[in-house]
């Protein structure tokens, strides 16, 4: 038996369950903005009470998981941002990229409308099928931090 580390103390699996999944986004992966595209959220349909004073929220907060990566990229410590060698190289964890070893997104979108067990959603950057593992509300004053700072290179 391995012995006990910190990370893996109390939990040897982390099980989650999609409450739901993207559509109308398309399956363009490649896709470099994706601020104007309106796409929709299908919860579980036993999970539309769980919407309720949502729609008092101009954005939300979505988490998913990025099925689509390859093992391979799973693995990739480091990658040069956008894949642009003239950058400096960063660990994945240093990335906004879906290559890292537990390929989660977060993404800030705007919430257009709550239907029933349906968000519709625009900018929110997951192409169809995508399993969706959360939603949160957004509030300004929790989650943007006015004087964070980036590296140089990421200024654009």
């Amino acid at each position: 038996m391995a012995p006990e580390t910190p990370y893996h103390r109390s939990v040897d699996e982390i099980r989650m369950e999609p409450i739901g999944v993207v559509e109308g986004a398309g399956d363009d992966v490649a896709r470099q903005d994706w601020s104007r595209v309106r796409s929709a959220i299908r919860l579980r349909p036993e999970l539309a009470d769980a919407l309720l004073g949502l729609d008092g929220y101009s954005h939300v907060i979505v988490v998913a998981w990025l099925d689509r990566i390859p093992a391979e990229l799973r693995e990739r410590r480091q990658a040069y941002p956008a894949g642009d060698e003239r950058l400096p190289l960063q660990g994945a964890l240093a990335l906004r990229g879906g290559a890292r070893p537990n390929p989660l997104a977060v993404t800030v979108c705007r919430l257009l409308a709550v239907e029933g067990d349906v968000l519709r959603l625009e900018g929110l950057d997951l192409v169809d099928g995508t399993p969706v593992l959360d939603v949160k509300p957004y509030i300004p004053h929790y989650d943007a931090v006015g004087k964070a700072s980036i590296p140089r290179w990421a200024r654009g």
